[in-house]
């Protein structure tokens, strides 16, 4: 009997250890990291450069009269801002193509590749004022990325491809809009997948540890791929609560001993 009392407390201590705990669940808590942060900052603070396949909204206005109907052709079908969304971006906005160009229909191709919205802007301002405009201040341009589309995946309660119309999302903001990770996902190592022009590299960041926010991963950028692991204790069958585990460790033990006084019986 002493044997199986052992391995009762052996499988008793196991199930506890394998519970979820505060620490595994709460997001940037203090673990005393220290970094040297300035040159991630600085990583993290530097301008979106666009990419192949990217989508950019393109608004132009003048003030030159004859100019005016021109440029009624970049504007799209009055709409409202629910019905805007990316399928209604994907057919009005420039998709980068894979030479890294835009096509205008008066200004023929531009080349966007490497280039921050900004810099895009001062294209195409100068390319409408060395073809039409004598006066660039007869001309303003607004060049945004038209939405923030990355992908989630692994241990979240609704991953897929997504969208956020905003110029700046942390990787928190990202997994909320995807229903947050699951309480059996893995936040000290979460996956993310970026795109360079010399291919797909994978970054690691721990988001339980607040030196995260100084991580120049902390910011998605578009084409990101966020994956999340499951955690170990969960592919082991553990439950997630002390109750969870209590209840599987007394279903256990019930058969256990059941079967040992059916064989002493024998």
């Amino acid at each position: 009997m002493k044997q199986f009392v052992w391995f009762y407390l052996l499988i008793f201590g196991l199930f506890f250890n394998s519970c979820i705990t505060n620490k595994d669940l709460v997001y940037l808590q203090d673990k005393g990291t220290t970094v040297n942060a300035s040159a991630q900052v600085q990583t993290m603070a530097s301008p979106y450069r666009v990419q192949v396949n990217d989508i950019l909204s393109v608004n132009i206005k003048s003030t030159d009269s004859e100019l005016k109907s021109l440029l009624e052709i970049f504007r799209p079908t009055e709409q409202s801002n629910a019905q805007i969304n990316s399928q209604s971006l994907y057919f009005n906005g420039f998709t980068v193509d894979v030479h890294g160009n835009i096509e205008f229909p008066i200004l023929d191709k531009i080349n966007v590749l490497g280039y921050t919205t900004d810099e895009i802007e001062e294209k195409v301002k100068q390319a409408l004022l060395d073809t039409y405009l004598k006066d660039v201040s007869k001309i303003f341009v607004t060049v945004k990325l038209a939405g923030l589309r990355y992908t989630v995946t692994g241990e979240v309660s609704g991953g897929g491809v997504l969208t956020l119309f905003q110029d700046r999302v942390n990787i928190i903001e990202a997994l909320a809009n995807a229903g947050d990770i699951r309480d059996t996902g893995d936040r000290t190592d979460v996956l993310v997948v970026r795109q360079y022009p010399d291919g797909q590299k994978i970054h690691h960041i721990d988001l339980t540890d607040k030196v995260a926010m100084k991580s120049p991963y902390y910011y998605i950028k578009p084409n990101d791929m966020i994956i999340v692991k499951p955690l170990k204790r969960k592919a082991l069958g553990a439950g997630q609560t002390v109750t969870q585990n209590i209840t599987t460790f007394a279903s256990i033990f019930s058969v256990l001993l059941t079967t040992y006084i059916l064989i002493r019986g024998n």
